[in-house]
Protein backbone atom coordinates (compact mmCIF):
# COMPACT_ATOMS: atom_id res chain seq x y z
CA UNK A 1 0.00 0.00 0.00
CA UNK A 2 1.28 3.86 -0.79
CA UNK A 3 0.64 6.34 1.37
CA UNK A 4 -1.74 9.42 0.03
CA UNK A 5 1.00 11.56 -1.89
CA UNK A 6 0.52 15.22 -2.39
CA UNK A 7 -0.52 14.47 -5.89
CA UNK A 8 -3.11 12.37 -4.92
CA UNK A 9 -4.03 14.54 -2.24
CA UNK A 10 -4.83 17.15 -4.82
CA UNK A 11 -7.39 14.82 -6.67
CA UNK A 12 -9.21 13.61 -3.88
CA UNK A 13 -9.46 17.45 -2.43
CA UNK A 14 -10.85 17.85 -6.39
CA UNK A 15 -13.90 15.86 -5.32
CA UNK A 16 -15.30 17.38 -2.45
CA UNK A 17 -17.39 20.83 -2.63
CA UNK A 18 -16.51 23.60 -0.44
CA UNK A 19 -13.11 22.21 0.24
CA UNK A 20 -11.37 25.58 1.61
CA UNK A 21 -14.53 27.68 1.60
CA UNK A 22 -17.41 28.36 2.79
CA UNK A 23 -19.99 29.82 0.68
CA UNK A 24 -21.17 32.51 4.02
CA UNK A 25 -17.49 33.04 5.39
CA UNK A 26 -15.25 32.46 2.47
CA UNK A 27 -11.85 31.15 2.25
CA UNK A 28 -11.48 28.47 5.86
CA UNK A 29 -10.05 25.49 6.86
CA UNK A 30 -12.57 22.80 7.51
CA UNK A 31 -11.35 21.35 10.76
CA UNK A 32 -15.21 20.27 11.73
CA UNK A 33 -15.66 17.26 10.17
CA UNK A 34 -16.62 14.79 13.13
CA UNK A 35 -19.87 17.08 12.83
CA UNK A 36 -20.38 16.13 9.44
CA UNK A 37 -17.85 15.49 6.88
CA UNK A 38 -17.94 17.47 3.46
CA UNK A 39 -19.86 16.18 0.35
CA UNK A 40 -18.56 14.77 -2.11
CA UNK A 41 -19.87 16.47 -5.88
CA UNK A 42 -20.60 13.47 -6.93
CA UNK A 43 -23.02 13.34 -4.13
CA UNK A 44 -24.49 16.77 -4.71
CA UNK A 45 -25.07 15.89 -8.64
CA UNK A 46 -26.76 12.83 -7.96
CA UNK A 47 -29.33 14.28 -5.21
CA UNK A 48 -29.91 16.92 -8.11
CA UNK A 49 -30.63 14.49 -10.28
CA UNK A 50 -32.88 12.57 -8.51
CA UNK A 51 -34.96 15.20 -6.13
CA UNK A 52 -36.17 15.77 -9.95
CA UNK A 53 -37.35 12.44 -11.08
CA UNK A 54 -41.73 12.06 -9.66
CA UNK A 55 -41.94 8.29 -10.42
CA UNK A 56 -41.55 5.81 -7.33
CA UNK A 57 -40.93 2.21 -6.51
CA UNK A 58 -42.83 -0.77 -7.64
CA UNK A 59 -44.95 0.48 -10.82
CA UNK A 60 -44.96 -1.63 -13.47
CA UNK A 61 -43.18 1.23 -15.99
CA UNK A 62 -39.59 1.95 -17.47
CA UNK A 63 -38.58 4.93 -15.04
CA UNK A 64 -39.55 3.28 -11.99
CA UNK A 65 -37.96 -0.25 -12.62
CA UNK A 66 -35.17 2.16 -13.01
CA UNK A 67 -35.46 3.39 -9.42
CA UNK A 68 -35.57 -0.16 -8.11
CA UNK A 69 -32.28 -1.19 -10.30
CA UNK A 70 -30.35 1.72 -8.71
CA UNK A 71 -31.64 0.96 -4.79
CA UNK A 72 -30.86 -3.19 -5.42
CA UNK A 73 -27.52 -1.84 -6.95
CA UNK A 74 -26.56 0.55 -3.82
CA UNK A 75 -27.48 -2.77 -1.47
CA UNK A 76 -25.33 -4.66 -3.70
CA UNK A 77 -22.67 -2.44 -3.28
CA UNK A 78 -22.95 -2.11 0.65
CA UNK A 79 -22.42 -5.21 1.19
CA UNK A 80 -19.65 -5.30 -0.08
CA UNK A 81 -18.08 -2.34 1.19
CA UNK A 82 -18.94 -3.13 4.80
CA UNK A 83 -18.68 -7.41 4.07
CA UNK A 84 -21.96 -8.10 4.78
CA UNK A 85 -22.78 -11.15 2.81
CA UNK A 86 -25.99 -11.75 4.73
CA UNK A 87 -28.59 -9.45 6.62
CA UNK A 88 -30.11 -6.52 5.09
CA UNK A 89 -29.55 -2.77 4.36
CA UNK A 90 -32.37 -0.13 4.73
CA UNK A 91 -32.73 3.39 5.35
CA UNK A 92 -34.34 5.92 7.50
CA UNK A 93 -34.83 9.30 8.73
CA UNK A 94 -31.21 9.91 10.14
CA UNK A 95 -28.49 7.47 12.23
CA UNK A 96 -30.32 8.30 16.00
CA UNK A 97 -33.57 7.40 14.50
CA UNK A 98 -32.01 4.19 13.51
CA UNK A 99 -30.24 3.84 16.83
CA UNK A 100 -33.75 4.53 18.37
CA UNK A 101 -35.55 1.83 15.87
CA UNK A 102 -33.13 -0.58 16.67
CA UNK A 103 -32.60 -1.05 20.01
CA UNK A 104 -36.76 -0.17 20.52
CA UNK A 105 -37.01 -3.42 18.44
CA UNK A 106 -34.21 -5.60 20.22
CA UNK A 107 -35.37 -4.68 23.36
CA UNK A 108 -39.02 -5.68 22.89
CA UNK A 109 -37.96 -8.10 20.88
CA UNK A 110 -36.70 -9.81 23.98
CA UNK A 111 -38.95 -9.00 26.54
CA UNK A 112 -41.70 -10.73 28.23
CA UNK A 113 -44.42 -9.15 25.91
CA UNK A 114 -42.94 -9.94 22.37
CA UNK A 115 -40.53 -12.17 22.66
CA UNK A 116 -40.30 -15.48 20.04
CA UNK A 117 -37.51 -17.09 22.31
CA UNK A 118 -38.75 -18.43 25.59
CA UNK A 119 -35.38 -17.94 27.05
CA UNK A 120 -36.03 -14.28 26.90
CA UNK A 121 -39.52 -14.69 27.96
CA UNK A 122 -37.80 -12.90 31.72
CA UNK A 123 -36.74 -9.51 31.69
CA UNK A 124 -32.86 -9.43 31.50
CA UNK A 125 -30.08 -6.85 31.22
CA UNK A 126 -29.06 -3.78 28.33
CA UNK A 127 -25.54 -3.26 28.46
CA UNK A 128 -23.94 -0.59 27.30
CA UNK A 129 -21.33 1.89 28.20
CA UNK A 130 -20.58 5.65 29.18
CA UNK A 131 -18.59 6.37 26.14
CA UNK A 132 -21.93 6.31 23.99
CA UNK A 133 -23.90 8.93 22.42
CA UNK A 134 -26.75 9.77 23.94
CA UNK A 135 -28.53 8.49 20.84
CA UNK A 136 -27.87 4.95 22.07
CA UNK A 137 -27.85 6.25 25.70
CA UNK A 138 -31.22 7.45 25.85
CA UNK A 139 -32.91 4.77 23.48
CA UNK A 140 -31.15 1.80 25.93
CA UNK A 141 -32.65 4.13 29.09
CA UNK A 142 -35.95 4.29 27.38
CA UNK A 143 -36.51 1.19 26.10
CA UNK A 144 -35.10 -0.84 28.62
CA UNK A 145 -37.24 0.58 30.52
CA UNK A 146 -40.59 -0.21 28.87
CA UNK A 147 -39.51 -3.69 27.73
CA UNK A 148 -38.77 -4.32 32.23
CA UNK A 149 -34.67 -4.42 31.53
CA UNK A 150 -32.32 -3.18 33.17
CA UNK A 151 -30.03 -0.98 31.70
CA UNK A 152 -26.69 -0.96 32.91
CA UNK A 153 -23.38 0.56 31.90
CA UNK A 154 -20.27 -0.07 31.28
CA UNK A 155 -17.49 2.64 32.32
CA UNK A 156 -15.41 4.30 30.17
CA UNK A 157 -11.17 5.10 30.71
CA UNK A 158 -11.27 8.60 31.15
CA UNK A 159 -7.34 8.45 30.39
CA UNK A 160 -7.76 6.93 27.15
CA UNK A 161 -10.75 8.05 25.92
CA UNK A 162 -12.09 4.64 24.99
CA UNK A 163 -13.55 1.64 26.37
CA UNK A 164 -12.03 -1.63 26.22
CA UNK A 165 -13.65 -5.63 26.16
CA UNK A 166 -11.87 -6.23 29.69
CA UNK A 167 -14.42 -3.75 30.83
CA UNK A 168 -17.65 -4.85 29.75
CA UNK A 169 -16.93 -8.30 30.42
CA UNK A 170 -16.66 -7.67 34.27
CA UNK A 171 -20.70 -6.57 33.32
CA UNK A 172 -21.59 -8.94 31.05
CA UNK A 173 -24.26 -11.66 32.83
CA UNK A 174 -25.82 -14.56 31.25
CA UNK A 175 -29.35 -13.00 31.00
CA UNK A 176 -27.45 -9.95 28.78
CA UNK A 177 -30.69 -9.46 25.84
CA UNK A 178 -29.04 -6.29 24.65
CA UNK A 179 -25.67 -4.82 24.07
CA UNK A 180 -24.67 -1.73 22.60
CA UNK A 181 -20.90 -0.67 21.61
CA UNK A 182 -19.70 2.84 20.08
CA UNK A 183 -17.29 2.15 17.23
CA UNK A 184 -15.59 5.51 17.70
CA UNK A 185 -16.52 8.18 20.12
CA UNK A 186 -17.33 11.98 18.26
CA UNK A 187 -16.30 13.96 21.37
CA UNK A 188 -12.66 12.13 22.23
CA UNK A 189 -12.05 10.94 19.23
CA UNK A 190 -10.90 7.30 19.69
CA UNK A 191 -11.72 4.20 18.57
CA UNK A 192 -13.31 0.96 20.36
CA UNK A 193 -12.05 -2.85 19.64
CA UNK A 194 -15.94 -3.87 18.18
CA UNK A 195 -14.79 -7.43 17.67
CA UNK A 196 -12.45 -8.18 21.17
CA UNK A 197 -16.33 -6.89 22.96
CA UNK A 198 -18.53 -9.06 21.06
CA UNK A 199 -16.36 -11.99 21.57
CA UNK A 200 -16.07 -11.05 25.41
CA UNK A 201 -20.06 -10.54 25.47
CA UNK A 202 -20.74 -14.19 22.79
CA UNK A 203 -19.18 -16.07 25.32
CA UNK A 204 -21.59 -15.27 28.23
CA UNK A 205 -24.66 -14.09 26.47
CA UNK A 206 -24.02 -16.07 22.97
CA UNK A 207 -28.00 -14.73 21.80
CA UNK A 208 -27.22 -11.36 22.50
CA UNK A 209 -28.65 -8.95 20.39
CA UNK A 210 -25.64 -6.23 19.58
CA UNK A 211 -25.86 -2.94 17.91
CA UNK A 212 -23.22 -0.63 16.95
CA UNK A 213 -22.95 3.10 16.68
CA UNK A 214 -20.82 3.11 13.33
CA UNK A 215 -21.91 7.11 12.76
CA UNK A 216 -18.43 8.46 13.67
CA UNK A 217 -16.09 5.55 12.67
CA UNK A 218 -17.31 5.61 8.66
CA UNK A 219 -15.53 8.30 7.55
CA UNK A 220 -12.56 6.56 8.41
CA UNK A 221 -13.20 3.60 6.52
CA UNK A 222 -12.49 -0.45 7.21
CA UNK A 223 -15.64 -1.73 8.11
CA UNK A 224 -16.31 -5.54 8.40
CA UNK A 225 -19.75 -7.04 9.75
CA UNK A 226 -18.77 -10.39 8.86
CA UNK A 227 -15.78 -10.03 11.48
CA UNK A 228 -17.37 -7.91 13.89
CA UNK A 229 -20.71 -10.52 14.49
CA UNK A 230 -22.28 -8.02 15.69
CA UNK A 231 -26.76 -8.00 14.76
CA UNK A 232 -27.04 -4.10 13.84
CA UNK A 233 -24.53 -0.97 12.42
CA UNK A 234 -26.06 2.38 11.72
CA UNK A 235 -24.04 5.07 9.62
CA UNK A 236 -25.07 8.60 8.98
CA UNK A 237 -24.19 9.13 5.94
CA UNK A 238 -23.72 13.13 6.23
CA UNK A 239 -20.61 12.08 8.46
CA UNK A 240 -19.30 9.84 5.64
CA UNK A 241 -19.22 12.03 2.28
CA UNK A 242 -22.91 11.97 1.51
CA UNK A 243 -25.53 14.19 2.51
CA UNK A 244 -27.96 15.14 5.18
CA UNK A 245 -31.84 13.68 5.32
CA UNK A 246 -31.32 10.13 5.72
CA UNK A 247 -29.54 7.31 7.82
CA UNK A 248 -28.39 3.91 6.93
CA UNK A 249 -28.50 0.61 8.82
CA UNK A 250 -27.66 -3.04 8.31
CA UNK A 251 -29.46 -5.96 10.22
CA UNK A 252 -28.74 -9.53 10.55
CA UNK A 253 -30.91 -11.97 9.59
CA UNK A 254 -32.15 -13.20 12.82
CA UNK A 255 -32.87 -9.35 14.09
CA UNK A 256 -34.91 -9.09 10.35
CA UNK A 257 -36.80 -11.49 12.02
CA UNK A 258 -37.68 -9.44 15.38
CA UNK A 259 -41.41 -8.28 15.58
CA UNK A 260 -41.10 -4.30 14.03
CA UNK A 261 -43.57 -1.73 12.74
CA UNK A 262 -44.34 -2.65 9.50
CA UNK A 263 -48.17 -2.71 7.19
CA UNK A 264 -50.40 -5.54 7.98
CA UNK A 265 -50.08 -8.12 4.77
CA UNK A 266 -46.73 -6.48 4.04
CA UNK A 267 -43.57 -8.49 3.54
CA UNK A 268 -42.48 -9.74 7.01
CA UNK A 269 -38.72 -8.65 6.59
CA UNK A 270 -39.32 -4.96 5.37
CA UNK A 271 -38.21 -2.81 8.13
CA UNK A 272 -38.75 0.54 5.31
CA UNK A 273 -41.69 2.93 6.55
CA UNK A 274 -43.49 4.54 3.30
CA UNK A 275 -41.43 4.94 0.18
CA UNK A 276 -37.92 5.69 0.39
CA UNK A 277 -35.49 8.41 -1.64
CA UNK A 278 -34.20 6.68 -4.53
CA UNK A 279 -31.21 9.43 -4.26
CA UNK A 280 -30.25 8.22 -0.87
CA UNK A 281 -29.30 5.02 -1.87
CA UNK A 282 -27.70 6.24 -4.98
CA UNK A 283 -25.66 8.82 -3.30
CA UNK A 284 -24.42 6.54 -0.91
CA UNK A 285 -22.96 4.04 -3.77
CA UNK A 286 -21.60 7.29 -4.72
CA UNK A 287 -19.54 7.45 -1.40
CA UNK A 288 -18.70 3.52 -2.10
CA UNK A 289 -17.35 4.46 -5.39
CA UNK A 290 -15.08 6.43 -4.18
CA UNK A 291 -13.49 4.76 -1.73
CA UNK A 292 -13.22 2.25 -4.39
CA UNK A 293 -11.40 4.56 -6.64
CA UNK A 294 -9.31 5.51 -3.50
CA UNK A 295 -7.89 2.23 -2.85
CA UNK A 296 -7.08 2.13 -6.71
CA UNK A 297 -5.00 4.92 -6.29
CA UNK A 298 -2.87 3.16 -3.26
CA UNK A 299 -2.91 -0.06 -4.24
CA UNK A 300 -2.20 -2.72 -7.23
CA UNK A 301 -5.75 -5.04 -5.80
CA UNK A 302 -8.43 -6.01 -8.40
CA UNK A 303 -10.31 -7.18 -6.07
CA UNK A 304 -12.84 -4.41 -5.09
CA UNK A 305 -13.11 -5.42 -1.07
CA UNK A 306 -9.13 -5.26 -0.86
CA UNK A 307 -9.60 -1.92 -2.87
CA UNK A 308 -11.81 -0.52 0.48
CA UNK A 309 -9.13 -1.99 3.06
CA UNK A 310 -6.44 -0.05 1.10
CA UNK A 311 -8.30 2.87 1.13
CA UNK A 312 -9.05 2.48 4.88
CA UNK A 313 -5.21 1.92 5.57
CA UNK A 314 -4.62 4.84 3.72
CA UNK A 315 -7.50 7.00 5.48
CA UNK A 316 -5.69 5.92 8.90
CA UNK A 317 -1.97 6.73 7.55
CA UNK A 318 -3.11 10.21 6.64
CA UNK A 319 -5.60 11.60 9.60
CA UNK A 320 -2.48 10.28 11.70
CA UNK A 321 -0.10 12.36 10.06
CA UNK A 322 -2.54 15.58 10.49
CA UNK A 323 -3.05 14.47 14.19
CA UNK A 324 0.35 13.97 15.61
CA UNK A 325 1.44 17.04 13.71
CA UNK A 326 -1.31 19.08 15.58
CA UNK A 327 -0.53 17.29 18.98
CA UNK A 328 3.69 17.97 18.08
CA UNK A 329 4.14 20.82 15.86
CA UNK A 330 5.63 20.75 12.26
CA UNK A 331 7.87 22.78 10.11
CA UNK A 332 8.77 25.10 13.38
CA UNK A 333 5.46 25.41 14.51
CA UNK A 334 4.88 24.66 17.96
CA UNK A 335 2.47 21.65 18.48
CA UNK A 336 -0.59 21.93 21.30
CA UNK A 337 1.41 19.95 23.53
CA UNK A 338 4.49 22.82 23.36
CA UNK A 339 1.60 25.15 24.52
CA UNK A 340 1.12 25.81 28.38
CA UNK A 341 -1.79 24.45 30.12
CA UNK A 342 -3.26 22.57 27.47
CA UNK A 343 -4.74 19.33 28.39
CA UNK A 344 -5.40 16.71 25.30
CA UNK A 345 -8.16 14.36 25.94
CA UNK A 346 -6.85 10.63 26.07
CA UNK A 347 -3.44 11.54 26.53
CA UNK A 348 -1.09 12.50 23.21
CA UNK A 349 0.56 8.73 21.92
CA UNK A 350 -3.31 7.11 21.80
CA UNK A 351 -3.26 4.54 19.09
CA UNK A 352 -6.81 4.56 19.65
CA UNK A 353 -7.39 7.98 18.08
CA UNK A 354 -9.41 8.47 14.51
CA UNK A 355 -8.53 12.10 12.98
CA UNK A 356 -9.59 13.69 16.34
CA UNK A 357 -7.91 15.97 18.92
CA UNK A 358 -9.84 17.47 21.35
CA UNK A 359 -8.00 19.57 24.03
CA UNK A 360 -8.63 22.29 26.59
CA UNK A 361 -6.24 25.28 28.25
CA UNK A 362 -6.12 25.52 32.09
CA UNK A 363 -7.92 28.43 33.42
CA UNK A 364 -8.93 29.48 29.72
CA UNK A 365 -12.54 29.70 28.17
CA UNK A 366 -12.76 27.33 25.51
CA UNK A 367 -15.80 29.32 23.65
CA UNK A 368 -13.05 32.28 23.22
CA UNK A 369 -10.31 29.88 21.36
CA UNK A 370 -13.03 28.45 19.11
CA UNK A 371 -14.14 32.31 18.20
CA UNK A 372 -10.49 33.16 17.87
CA UNK A 373 -10.06 29.94 14.82
CA UNK A 374 -12.99 31.02 13.47
CA UNK A 375 -12.24 34.68 12.85
CA UNK A 376 -8.88 33.57 12.18
CA UNK A 377 -10.48 30.88 9.09
CA UNK A 378 -10.18 27.72 11.30
CA UNK A 379 -13.42 26.11 11.59
CA UNK A 380 -13.24 23.95 14.68
CA UNK A 381 -16.50 23.17 17.44
CA UNK A 382 -16.72 23.62 20.92
CA UNK A 383 -17.92 20.75 22.63
CA UNK A 384 -19.92 21.90 26.30
CA UNK A 385 -20.95 19.77 29.24
CA UNK A 386 -24.35 18.97 28.20
CA UNK A 387 -26.40 15.82 27.11
CA UNK A 388 -24.12 15.70 24.13
CA UNK A 389 -20.93 15.19 25.94
CA UNK A 390 -21.20 15.43 29.32
CA UNK A 391 -20.82 11.88 29.76
CA UNK A 392 -16.94 12.60 28.57
CA UNK A 393 -16.49 15.66 30.34
CA UNK A 394 -18.26 15.70 33.79
CA UNK A 395 -15.37 13.23 35.23
CA UNK A 396 -12.59 15.35 33.62
CA UNK A 397 -14.11 18.27 35.83
CA UNK A 398 -14.13 20.28 32.69
CA UNK A 399 -17.24 22.42 31.63
CA UNK A 400 -16.00 22.26 27.92
CA UNK A 401 -13.64 21.67 25.34
CA UNK A 402 -12.48 22.49 21.39
CA UNK A 403 -12.96 19.45 19.35
CA UNK A 404 -10.57 19.79 15.76
CA UNK A 405 -11.65 16.85 14.03
CA UNK A 406 -10.11 16.31 10.23
CA UNK A 407 -10.33 14.06 8.02
CA UNK A 408 -8.08 12.25 5.46
CA UNK A 409 -8.76 15.43 2.53
CA UNK A 410 -7.61 17.58 4.63
CA UNK A 411 -3.44 18.92 4.44
CA UNK A 412 -0.83 19.79 6.64
CA UNK A 413 -0.75 23.37 5.44
CA UNK A 414 -4.13 23.66 7.11
CA UNK A 415 -2.75 22.22 10.56
CA UNK A 416 -0.26 24.52 10.11
CA UNK A 417 -2.71 27.45 9.80
CA UNK A 418 -4.25 25.87 12.88
CA UNK A 419 -1.20 25.67 14.95
CA UNK A 420 -0.47 29.27 13.72
CA UNK A 421 -3.51 30.61 15.30
CA UNK A 422 -2.94 28.75 18.09
CA UNK A 423 0.11 30.13 18.52
CA UNK A 424 -1.15 33.72 17.70
CA UNK A 425 -3.83 33.35 20.55
CA UNK A 426 -1.48 31.95 23.47
CA UNK A 427 1.43 35.05 22.66
CA UNK A 428 -1.55 37.71 22.53
CA UNK A 429 -3.33 36.17 26.17
CA UNK A 430 -0.62 35.58 27.90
Amino acid sequence: MTEISNALLAEVRDRFAFIDSCPEQGKRVFFENAGGALTLKTAVHTSEQYAAIPDNQGRDNLGSHELVRVINQAKADMREFMNAPGGQFFVGESGTELLFRTIMNACLGTSGVESANPSHSEAGVVLGSTLEHPATRSACARWARVAGHKHVLVKHDDSTGSVDASAYAAEITADTRVATILHTSPVTGMGVDVEAIVKAIRAVAPDCYIVVDGIQHAAHGDIDLTRYDVDAYVVSPYKVFSRHGYGLAWISDRFSSLPHDALLGGPAENWELGTRDTGSYATFSDVINYFEWLGEQVSDSTDRREKFKAAGAAIHQQEKRLTDAMLNGIDNVKGLVQIPGVQIIGGTTNPRREGLVAFWIDDVDSADIVKHLNERGVRTHLRKADHYSGNILDPLNQSSCIRVSACHYNTIDEVKEFLLAMSDYDDGNR
